[in-house]
């Protein structure tokens, strides 16, 4: 077991990437305010996100959260940190990375600019039907290209929480070694849209720039995200108690 933190029922992973035991297979996740909210009114992702091997923490209200109720904070690894992380892994090791998502001309974008940084890796991708929910012959299309190309990493760029609910089902089915969910990731990496610069990620303050650069998305969450902090707040005067 690596070590975590109990948020309102969900363990969030609170070591470093470099503790992740590379002989078995893992599910990696993220988590944030609006992941709470969302799965609050979703029992399939929240049994997605409860069962998932490293939970980690994608969101400031976490932190907060955490801090709020252990007085432990948490240091956040964005998907951003665990694609970045995998992908030196891969290139070190000359894994063979698969990229499940997205649209065709972005995979095509994503693979060219991988090839140039990481020339050392073998990749491989599937762009799946673009529809809300998939079907048995969809899901069966998908794990059999990601297995006919055995990756060591997989990453899935669907929307949330699309995304985190097919690593999940499909875990077992997969033949991969690490499973990571990381969404905006594909289009940053393919140059679709930008993240914000390090600088406020370091100071954790990404998610007020990007109220100002993605205002629809920030409209979008606020609700999710203030369950998350209801919650936080009827926990702490033990009106609540979140399972």
């Amino acid at each position: 077991m690596y070590k975590s933190v109990d948020v309102l029922g969900y363990n969030v992973f609170s070591g470093t990437l470099a503790d992740l035991d590379g002989s078995r297979k893992h599910l990696i996740n993220t988590f944030s305010p609006n992941s709470y909210g969302l799965a609050v009114k979703d029992e399939g992702f929240k049994k997605a996100l409860k069962g998932t091997d490293v939970l980690v923490l994608d969101g400031m209200g976490v932190a907060i959260g955490s801090m709020l109720i252990h007085g432990k904070n948490i240091k956040k690894i964005a998907g951003q940190d665990c694609f970045d992380y995998l992908m030196a892994r891969a290139e070190e090791g000359r894994w063979k990375v698969f990229f499940l998502g997205s649209s065709p001309k972005t995979l095509d974008k994503i693979s060219a600019r991988a090839a140039q940084e990481f020339p050392h890796i073998t990749l491989g991708s599937y762009s799946p039907p673009f529809k809300s929910e998939f079907s048995e012959a969809d899901n069966q299309a998908m794990v059999d290209a990601i297995n006919a190309f055995e990756p060591h990493v997989l990453f899935i760029g669907m929307t949330a929480p699309k995304q985190e609910k097919w690593g999940y089902e499909q875990r077992d089915a997969v033949n991969a070694r690490v499973i990571c969910a990381i969404g905006n990731v594909f289009d940053w990496y393919a140059g679709n849209s930008k993240r914000p610069a390090k600088i406020w990620v370091t100071l954790r303050l990404e998610w007020l720039v990007r109220i100002f650069i993605r205002p629809e998305i920030f409209k979008r969450n606020t609700g999710n995200q203030m369950v998350f902090f209801k919650d936080v707040l009827l926990h702490l005067l033990h009106i609540k108690r979140t399972k």
